[in-house]
């Protein structure tokens, strides 16, 4: 994990990074990214942004970034992780966990709980496991819903609708 603060400089991101970290996600993820459910959660959102982390490799460039997002789980508050992606070329150099890693530790303790729609084999490392009760909008698969408690007794008692926050 040193190794990686030797390679990559994190920050918060700033709304100078913003197109950017945009062009990253869009190279990372497929057309149509926008139209996913996780995606409706956060319009007219802002995210939180002393969560939202920027990597930079020795040149200035982008190679990660990560964003999280109020939602509201049933009345409870939680965040919402994502995304998360890394540049092709670093892929595999271990800056992903580093984000994620990194971004948790600083949501706590603040926020009690975080979930997200991804691959359990990857996320389970980082603490994550699938959540029963807490329904994400259509269409997304049940068994990508994950979350990780931030606290203890967390995710305890929450279920329900993942909703927008209201601000």
């Amino acid at each position: 994990m040193a190794g990686l603060w030797a390679v990559f400089e994190l920050g918060r991101e700033e709304e100078a990074d913003r197109w950017e970290v945009e062009a990253l996600f869009d190279l990372c993820f497929a057309p149509g990214r926008e139209a996913l459910s996780s995606y409706r959660l956060r319009e007219g959102v802002s995210p939180i942004r002393d969560l939202c982390l920027v990597a930079r490799d020795e040149e200035g460039i982008v190679a990660g970034a990560i964003r999280y997002w109020p939602v509201r789980v049933g009345r409870a508050p939680a965040l919402l992780l994502g995304p998360v992606a890394v540049h092709p070329t670093h892929q595999g150099e271990g800056l992903g966990g580093l984000l994620i890693r990194e971004s948790l530790a600083g949501a706590r303790p603040e926020w009690e709980r975080v979930l997200l729609v991804g691959d359990a084999p990857y996320y389970r490392r980082f603490g994550f496991e699938r959540l029963s009760g807490v329904k994400m909008p259509p269409p997304t698969n049940p068994a990508r819903v994950l979350g990780r408690a931030l606290v203890a007794g967390g995710w305890d008692g929450v279920r329900g609708e993942v909703r927008r926050w209201e601000e």
